[in-house]
């Protein structure tokens, strides 16, 4: 059933707000919260997720940067000492040391860097998440090649599925596109094969127009190239060839891998 009773200041924000109840009861569901695990809500707008976050029995911050839907979530959850609103920008908000799950819908404008704040790092808390985002970028992310090195690096280290198209017409107001619910997993990459397949990617996607396995020379013994990777440019591999191969590196002991940057994957 859609849901017409948020239809709130959305519309002279520019806010697209998610307002049907089944995809978000859906959301809410995939992620299989427990009780007090924590669990963000990036982009809260008027808690229309962060509500059945809260009936989960986990611990929720919503993120929100609107003034006037930061002073309705606090008075919405005033008696849920379990819910905390945190009055900042999803870009710049402090994520939790602690392990954290991420449910939410995620404005458009601010999908990459947002995902590139939880998907870059090596070392950090996050730990899986249902979003709903722009479809273009769904689809660009869970591709079986990469078009680009960030792109490569997180489906490497993240299993990403679509799990249904979201219409337009789910928000209001309505966008001029569809979104999709995007189910983000980690695949368990340790940091030592971590930090073997940011150097193959590396290497392999800075210089785009040479076959993959020529860029690797030197760096991956040609019997793995040939044997793991198909014949093609970095962007015609598949990102199980390269996870691997990374994974094939470092079971190698003798293989020593370089540093992570670490400005990058603090």
């Amino acid at each position: 059933m859609r849901s017409h009773s948020r239809r709130t200041a959305a519309t002279s924000s520019g806010v697209h707000l998610l307002s049907d109840d089944r995809v978000i009861a859906r959301l809410v569901a995939a992620a299989d919260l427990g009780p007090d695990e924590l669990v963000i809500d990036f982009g809260a707008g008027p808690g229309t997720i962060t509500a059945p976050l809260a009936r989960t029995g986990s611990r929720v911050l919503a993120v929100e940067r609107d003034d006037r839907f930061v002073a309705a979530l606090r008075r919405r959850f005033a008696d849920r000492p379990a819910v905390r609103v945190a009055h900042e920008d999803v870009r710049t908000v402090r994520l939790p040391r602690r392990a954290f799950a991420v449910v939410a819908s995620i404005p458009f404008a601010v999908s990459t860097p947002l995902l590139r704040r939880l998907l870059t790092p090596v070392a950090s808390g996050f730990s899986r998440a249902e979003l709903v985002v722009e479809w273009g970028l769904a689809k660009r992310l869970t591709a079986v090649t990469a078009r680009d090195l960030e792109s490569a690096w997180w489906s490497c280290r993240f299993a990403l599925t679509v799990r249904r198209r979201v219409p337009a017409w789910c928000f209001s107001p309505a966008p001029k596109i569809d979104a999709a619910h995007l189910g983000v997993r980690p695949r368990g990459v340790d940091r030592r094969t971590a930090a073997i397949l940011w150097a193959v990617l590396s290497a392999a996607y800075d210089r785009p127009r040479v076959p993959a396995r020529s860029a690797l020379t030197g760096l991956v013994p040609r019997r793995l190239t040939h044997r793991l990777l198909r014949d093609g440019q970095a962007v015609e591999i598949h990102t199980g060839q390269w996870l691997t191969l990374a994974r094939t590196l470092a079971a190698d002991r003798s293989v020593v891998p370089p540093p992570l940057p670490a400005r990058a994957f603090r």
